[in-house]
Parts: structure tokens; C-alpha cells; sequence
């Protein structure tokens, strides 16, 4: 057996809800680390006196005691896991871990038993269910009753408000009433904040910005309290769980932020943080409300009696000596300005945000902590607004986004370079190589610059290149429409050829204008180069061999469907993806064994296609496309040329009236020229032929 044992996605109740986080046994303690606050819960090994294996709700779970009495929770075992626990136990820590069956009758009586900060109700000698007194909130008494009211958690959807606890009389013991009794062993474990005794010391009038306002201050041994001129709040220090000493931008203020959970709440806002600002420039001589002997014996040299200095260091101070808890300023990080911090915007709000050595804070409104070990990558985005400002965004693994928007591009190398060095994931890795120098990234300029979406898509594109080369023709390329590369089948009027033709007509009337008008300086008009001729676009030939598959293709057909059985309910697209993955992971050997079953394929295509060469077939519609191209020109040139005629014809017979006289003497001259006209009429629709046949430039060179 090693020396740990490590168990994942292990669940501490706290106040109602389950917080997962990491359980590790070794041999010299017990630790588990939340993954929601990362808060570490630290067993010494010597202080182990009792170990109970237990059948709960979330599969089985461990309660562990200590000698100082304090008791720890936790469960998301499974049943395989008890005997190398056991083992464990027996060999390092010298406890034997039992098995306890809890009650399941659903009795509501039995008896009421208080083992250290648990309230036990117990029928017939088994646990029925237990109370955290430390949850307990008030409790009040009656004639027979005892009620408990519980601290409320914002992260259940259901909460517990209150229990019941009927007492009967006691006939033995007259002295001593059982319902107080009951009370006041609730109470010595409560947490039940109650401001008696004399403040250690009083802070007078300092500025909050959350909760906002000015609040005197009052340390007690136990809790804080906040006193201001419409709210009160009182925080135990069990609730704090780091403290901050952050300095602001300007180099003459200081932040000093404590972390609350739970938050302290007024109606229906929580405030997670409480945020204190001081000048640097403000000073403050301290006398402890308490004697040599005890300061000295309680904080073991951290404080003393009287004490002098700036006011920040002095709250600082006296807080981290009691709660206990580690300060933490900013590390090596110094921005474009020199400052530790970086001017951004959050929501609405603009703040700072500070890189911490193990995460990020921003103040102030709404403020915001981020672990290095709760983020799953970090973006860097561009402004929404302008280009010389960039966003910062940051993504959680619980599936939370944080945008810090408007930051000065001057700052982007700092941070980019500190984020890097923290070995946190960048989502578009590659964008610092376009922002390298003065970040012409973010310069005013209307040229493409670089998107790192659009390269994450190239990327997986080139996943389904091969897969779509294979239903592509044979030499079938795709050409972008030119509206200047068109055929020249008619020169059209910026042509060099019908700006000759017609310069050579008109000469003699532009020599005359040029004399008349010499003040005028002549057009130059600019020949155009001679357009390449456009290459013809091969068609596809019907009837022909399929073009083979390529070696990835002839694999993924073959691996398809054990994706498919691998990952269930998997998508068309992610089909795709995690084959492409598959594919670039095979080794040399089994690709030789695809390339070559794809190299006898195109064999077999190219000697298939010859066959249906030399059998007359590969015919392609082109010669089709033009018969109908040229018959549709035919069609158009009929059409105008006896439209044209209809209307000399009505043209030349303005006289609605002639005499019988008239109609008889031009019968026959009429019959002539109607034959005349036919003939004028068949000749023109075989000059109209040839003219559809010939180039433009040879029918004018005719003309």
C-alpha cells in the first residue's frame, strides 16, 4: 500500500449544500481541499480518535473525530473503498474504522444526545440524524420546547429554517429545568454572535466601499463588527477566508479586501467581500484593550499593547492576528505604467484587476476573485469599441465567463507574458505573434488583422479537406467570378479594337475640335492590356469511374462505426473531429497499410478511366451549352429583324383608303415586290447567320 490515498469528487456538507473538493490521506494527516472556496481542512494524524464508516445519501461516507472535539464529514465513497481505507487506517493512524448503520424508521422520538458540535437524535441506539450546532442561528425555549433556528445558505434551493424539539419533564432532577439545560448545551456550540465584553480595539469612521458607507469598526475576540449609521453587521471570524492588501493606482491609497463565506447579507444583496479604503498618508497610534500578559499569551508576539503606524497596516495587522489567516498582496506583476494592477472595466463598472501569484482580483464593483485552479483557459479578445483597447476574457471549469473589458493595449504584452509564465491555457494561443512590438494589432486600421477564431477554424477544417477531395471531380477546379475576364465574343466601348475603329471614322472632326479648342487639354484615353485569355473550365464527364478514396477516407469508412459504439450519441461533425484526432495519432505502419490499399484504388480508377475513353465516352455538355447558346442568338436575331420589318411595313402604308382603280393597276407590280421583299428577307437572315458565327473584330474590319 503507498503512502497517500487520493479520492476525487469527494462532498463536505456545509450549511445544506454539498461542496465537492479532493480528500487525501497520508501518514501524517488528513487533508481535503474545496474545490468551490479552496479552502484546505488539515487533520494532524496524532489527533485522530475515531473513524466510522456510514451508509449515506451520497453512497457511503467517513466521520472522522478529533481529540480537541472537533467532528469532520464527508462522503461520495464507494463500497470498494472501505477495505483499503480500513487498512490504511489500522497501519497509519492506529484507528479502527467501524461501521455505523443509521436508523431509517422515520421515528419522531428517541433521545438527544451532544457529542462535541453535534446534536445527535438517536432511536434505539442508532443515529437517526445529526445537527451541526455551529449551524444554529437562535435558539429560544418554551414551556416544553426547545426551538433551533439555522443559518440560511444562498446556494440550496431548499433550506431548513427551523426545528423543533419537544422535552418532557424530568421527574429525577427538580434543581435544574430540562428545557434549559437542552438550551444552554445548544448554545455553548451555537454560532450564536452575542457582543458582550469589551471590543479589543475600535477603528473610528472608516471609508467601506462594500458595503458602502462609513462604519466604525469594533474587533472582538470572536467576531467583527461593523457599526455604521444604518446598518449593523456582525461577522464571525470563521467566515473569513483570505485577506488582501492591494495598492491602489495612484500609489497614495490602499484597498484591504476580506473574503466572506458566507457573505454577510442586507435584504436581498450578499456581499461576498468587504473592501476598506485607506490613505497612505493617514496615521494612527493603537492601545490593545487588554493587558501585557494577555496579548502576549494570546497572540504570541504578532501584536502588542500599544502599537503606531499607518492606518492600513494597522487593521491589517490586527486582523491577520485574529482570523489567523495569511495577507496577500500582489506578486512580481507590473504593468505598462509600472503600477500592479490593470485599469479594465467589468459589467458596467470600471476597477482594477489585480495578477495575484495564485489568481486574479478585481475592485471593486462587483468584486470578483479567481483561482488559478478554477480556471479553464483564458481569451484574448478585441475591443468591442475601438482598437486601441482589448478585452481580457476568463473562463471557469464550472462553465462562468468573465469579460474585463477596455484595457490599453500597452498593457497586452505584460499580461500576456505573466499569464503565459502561470502556464494557464490561452484559448487563441498564436495572437501574441501578431501583436509583437508597439501591438499593430490593435493600431487604427482598416487591413484584415489576424483572428484567431478564424485560424481555430482553418484548423479544424483541414480535418474534413480530405474527406471532401474525394467527392470532387477529377481536375474540377472552382474559378472566382471576374466580371472584367468575360469573353470577348463583342468589343465593347472601352475596347482597345472599337476605340481604334472609331477614332480612325471620326478623325477629321476631332482634328477640327482640337484647333477650335486648343485651350482644352485632348483626353488621353488609356489602352487597356490585353486580357489573357480565360482558361475553360473542365467539365465533369458523366458516366465515368468514381474517383477513388484517399487513404483517410478508406480508414474512416472502415472506423466509423467503432466511433460511433465508443462515443455514444456523438455528433455527424464531432464524428469528424475526434477521427481526424484518431487518424494523426496511427503510426507509420498502419498508414502504409491505408496508402496502399488507396494507391491500388487510383490504379484501378486511371485503368477504368482509359477503358471508358476508348469506348467513346467522357462526352461533356459543353458542346451542348454552345449549340443552345448560339440557337438562342439566332432566335433574338429573327425576333428583332421582323419586328423591324412589321414596323416599316406600317410605316409605309399611311393611306387608309384606295380606289379600286388604284388596287387593280398595282396588283401586279405588288405581287413583284412582295417577292422582292422575301428575297431581301432571306438574304438578311443568312448575312445574320454569318454574323453570329464570325468575331466581332472581323465583321467591323469588313464594314
Amino acid at each position: 500500500m503507498g503512502d497517500t490515498l487520493e479520492f476525487s469528487d469527494i462532498y463536505q456538507e456545509v450549511k445544506g449544500s454539498w461542496n465537492d473538493g479532493r480528500l487525501r490521506f497520508s501518514k501524517q494527516n488528513v487533508v481535503y481541499k474545496s474545490s468551490k472556496t479552496g479552502k484546505v481542512d488539515s487533520i494532524q494524524a496524532g489527533e485522530l480518535n475515531l473513524a466510522q464508516w456510514r451508509r449515506v445519501c451520497l453512497g457511503h461516507g467517513i466521520k472522522l473525530g478529533t481529540s480537541s472535539g472537533h467532528v469532520y464529514k464527508y462522503d461520495g465513497f464507494r463500497d470498494t473503498d472501505f477495505e483499503k481505507i480500513s487498512e490504511f487506517f489500522k497501519a497509519n493512524y492506529k484507528v479502527e474504522l467501524t461501521e455505523k448503520d443509521m436508523c431509517v424508521k422515520g421515528w419522531n422520538w428517541g433521545t438527544a444526545k451532544f457529542s462535541g458540535p453535534l446534536l445527535s437524535f438517536e432511536v434505539n441506539d442508532s443515529t437517526a440524524f445529526e445537527v451541526p450546532l455551529s449551524n444554529v442561528s437562535q435558539c429560544a425555549t418554551g414551556k416544553n420546547e426547545v426551538t433551533l433556528e439555522f443559518h440560511q445558505n444562498d446556494d440550496t434551493e431548499v433550506s431548513l429554517m427551523e426545528v423543533r424539539f419537544y422535552v418532557p419533564p424530568s421527574q429525577s432532577d427538580e434543581r435544574q429545568d430540562p428545557v434549559e439545560a437542552f438550551a444552554e448545551n445548544v448554545l455553548s456550540k451555537a454560532d450564536v454572535i452575542q457582543a458582550t465584553g469589551d471590543a479589543v480595539c475600535i477603528f473610528k469612521e472608516l471609508q467601506c466601499l462594500t458595503p458602502r458607507g462609513r462604519y466604525d469598526i469594533r474587533i472582538y475576540p470572536t467576531f467583527l463588527h461593523l457599526h455604521g449609521k444604518t446598518f449593523d453587521y456582525k461577522i464571525p471570524y470563521t467566515t473569513v477566508l483570505r485577506l488582501f492588501l492591494l495598492p491602489h493606482k495612484d500609489q497614495r491609497q490602499m484597498f484591504f479586501v476580506i473574503s466572506l463565506d458566507p457573505p454577510i447579507k442586507q435584504g436581498q444583496t450578499r456581499y461576498h467581500f468587504l473592501i476598506l479604503l485607506f490613505s497612505k498618508e493617514e496615521d494612527l497610534s493603537l492601545t490593545l484593550n487588554m493587558s501585557e500578559e494577555d496579548v502576549e499569551r494570546r497572540f504570541e508576539g504578532k501584536l502588542s499593547k500599544n502599537m503606531s503606524g499607518s492606518l492600513y497596516e494597522m487593521v491589517s495587522r490586527v486582523m491577520k492576528a485574529l482570523v489567523n489567516r495569511k495577507i496577500t498582496v500582489p506578486g512580481n506583476f507590473q504593468g505598462h505604467s509600472g503600477a500592479q494592477c490593470i485599469t479594465c472595466s467589468y459589467k458596467a463598472s470600471s476597477g482594477l484587476l489585480y495578477p495575484l501569484e495564485r489568481g486574479f482580483i478585481y475592485v471593486h464593483k462587483p468584486p470578483v476573485h479567481l483561482r488559478f485552479e478554477e480556471i479553464s483557459c483564458v481569451n484574448f479578445a478585441r475591443g468591442t469599441t475601438t482598437t486601441r483597447s482589448f478585452d481580457f476574457e476568463i473562463e471557469t471549469k464550472q462553465g462562468n465567463q468573465y469579460t474585463f473589458s477596455s484595457i490599453e493595449r500597452e498593457e497586452y504584452g505584460k499580461l500576456f507574458d505573466f499569464v503565459n509564465a502561470k502556464k494557464l491555457n490561452i484559448k487563441n494561443r498564436g495572437f501574441k505573434e501578431g501583436m509583437k512590438g508597439k501591438i499593430d494589432e490593435y493600431s487604427d486600421s482598416d487591413d484584415d488583422q489576424h483572428d484567431a477564431y478564424l485560424e481555430r477554424m482553418k484548423a479544424e477544417g483541414k480535418i474534413r479537406e480530405e474527406g471532401n477531395d474525394s467527392e470532387e471531380s477529377d481536375g474540377e477546379s472552382d474559378e472566382s467570378f471576374n466580371p472584367g475576364e468575360e469573353d470577348d465574343d463583342i468589343a465593347e466601348e472601352y475596347d482597345s479594337n472599337a476605340s481604334a475603329s472609331d477614332s480612325s471614322e471620326d478623325g477629321d472632326d476631332s482634328d477640327d475640335a482640337s484647333e477650335k479648342k486648343k485651350a482644352k487639354k485632348p483626353k488621353v484615353v488609356k489602352e487597356k492590356k490585353e486580357r489573357k485569355p480565360r482558361k475553360e473550365k473542365k467539365q465533369k464527364e458523366t458516366g465515368g469511374p468514381k474517383r477513388p478514396m484517399s487513404a483517410y477516407m478508406l480508414w474512416l469508412n472502415s472506423s466509423r462505426e467503432r466511433i460511433k459504439s465508443e462515443n455514444p450519441g456523438i455528433s455527424i461533425t464531432e464524428i469528424s473531429k475526434k477521427a481526424g484526432e484518431m487518424w494523426r495519432q496511427l503510426g507509420k505502419d498502419e498508414k502504409e497499410e491505408w496508402d496502399t490499399k488507396a494507391g491500388e484504388a487510383k490504379r484501378n480508377y486511371e485503368k477504368a478511366k482509359q477503358e471508358f475513353k476508348e469506348s467513346g465516352g467522357g462526352a461533356t455538355s459543353s458542346s451542348k451549352k454552345e449549340s443552345r447558346k448560339s440557337g438562342g442568338k439566332k432566335e433574338e436575331k429573327k425576333r428583332k429583324s421582323a419586328s423591324a420589318d412589321k414596323d416599316r411595313e406600317r410605316g409605309g402604308g399611311n393611306d387608309s383608303f384606295k380606289s379600286k382603280e388604284f388596287i387593280e393597276t398595282s396588283e401586279s407590280s405588288s405581287d413583284s415586290d412582295h417577292k422582292s421583299k422575301s428575297k431581301r428577307k432571306k438574304e438578311s437572315d443568312d448575312e445574320e447567320e454569318e454574323a453570329v458565327s464570325t468575331p466581332a473584330s472581323s465583321e467591323e474590319e469588313s464594314d
